[in-house]
């Protein structure tokens, strides 16, 4: 079941990205595109997807005279064997240039040694764990590490009065380099974590996570969890055991008031205070320029989330490589340039740190505000030219 969706997600790829056929193959540049486009987190493969095209839509299909081929290949995640498989497939049958995708890390972990055998560029769109980057020297990241967003939150908590705070964040990777992270610079500003839990990254109930955050009675919970379902969840939870009026306050990475999720989360999430690389609210030439280009090449997907604008600059980065080497793709010499790169995001300015392979960008302080009767993270503060703290 699992290869047939497969199957036809790379039918339905080859059909919307001008794929050619097998007589011009060596005319393309191929990029394997490896994600959960169905189980728990398909989301985050619809969402990449969704950027992709988005920027193909507003650049075109070709570079240096050659068609750019994308070929989808679903984890229906997280589950790092398929993602490996799926690699190896794309490396020895398909003959890909470049892989990307990567919406969670235990998928990146275990694809990074394939990367590294096949001398092949792997984009990072979104996978956020600090280490990633130092599993592969052919692995570049174009979304954020998990410490580069959670420390400027508590730099910030404790300039505002929050010093007593319980952590919640995800038990895997990601959550535990947040946890790490924001404990580190609110104990430095002479905080303190009264209360550190950690829920299961699938289905958590949090009825008793959130019962506990209420006994403990601390000026803030800082919330890390996956996108989507599981920030629903913990918001109508914070809601209806009357957290809020306890006075305790939500303060989080920006995964909590996902864009793509934010409408239908409704006014719980007003007033929530989040760090994060990107919102939709964003007020630039380029963001405009970006959320144009989605709303046209993804009808009836709502907005655009982060993991959108991490393929998006992805993308960007693949046609700089392939304009540069004129359409002839080496690992090495594309590396090169992707360690060096620096672009112009709808998120605002971004660079390749060449020591990391980790981006370097702005993080913003932001707060759900209703814009024309819509909650939106509306930017109010920043910390400019974050790299991971932890590198």
């Amino acid at each position: 079941m699992v290869m047939k969706k497969i199957l036809a997600l790379a039918t339905l790829a080859a059909a919307n990205y001008g794929a050619v056929s097998p007589a011009y193959a060596q005319d393309s540049i191929k990029i394997g595109v490896i994600a959960a486009f169905s189980g728990p987190f398909a989301d985050y493969g619809k969402q990449m997807e969704g950027g992709i095209k988005a920027y193909m839509a507003q650049h075109g299909d070709s570079v240096a005279g050659k068609k750019i081929e994308i070929i989808i290949k679903d984890t229906t995640g997280p589950s790092p064997e398929i993602a490996k498989r799926l690699a190896q497939e794309l490396v020895v049958r398909d003959k890909v240039d470049f892989l990307a995708g990567f919406g969670l890390t235990p998928e990146a972990l275990a694809v990074a040694p394939v990367a590294e055998q096949a001398k092949k560029p792997m984009i990072i769109m979104n996978a956020a764990t600090s280490a990633i980057t130092t599993k592969s020297s052919y692995i570049v990241r174009f979304s954020m590490t998990l410490p580069q967003i959670s420390a400027p939150m508590a730099t910030w908590a404790v300039k505002n009065n929050i010093k007593k705070v319980v952590t919640l964040v995800a038990d895997y990777g990601p959550g535990i380099d947040a946890e790490a992270a924001f404990k580190t610079e609110l104990v430095k500003g002479g905080g303190t974590v009264v209360e550190a839990i950690r829920v299961p990254l699938r289905n958590p109930d949090f009825s008793p996570y959130i019962q506990r955050i209420k006994n403990a009675k601390p000026d803030a919970v800082f919330i890390f969890v996956p996108a989507g379902e599981q920030s629903i969840a913990f918001m109508k939870g914070y809601r209806e055991r009357g957290l809020g009026e306890a006075g305790i306050k939500v303060i989080a990475t920006g995964d909590l008031t996902d864009d793509h999720v934010l409408p239908a989360m409704g006014d719980a999430t007003l007033g929530v205070i989040t760090t994060f690389h990107y919102s939709a609210a964003h007020k630039s030439p380029e963001n405009q320029a970006f959320l144009k280009s989605f709303a046209e090449a993804n009808p009836k997907s709502g907005r655009p989330n982060f993991m959108a604008v991490g393929a998006y600059d992805g993308m960007a980065a693949i046609y700089e490589v392939v304009r540069k080497l004129n359409g002839k793709i080496d690992g090495d010499q594309a590396m090169a340039i992707l360690k060096n790169i620096k672009l112009n995001s709808p998120r605002g300015p971004i660079a390749i740190d060449p020591n990391t392979r980790d981006i370097i960008q702005t993080v913003y302080v932001r707060k759900v505000e209703k814009i024309n009767g819509e909650p939106y993270n509306v930017e109010f503060d920043k910390f400019t030219d974050q790299k991971d703290p932890g590198k």
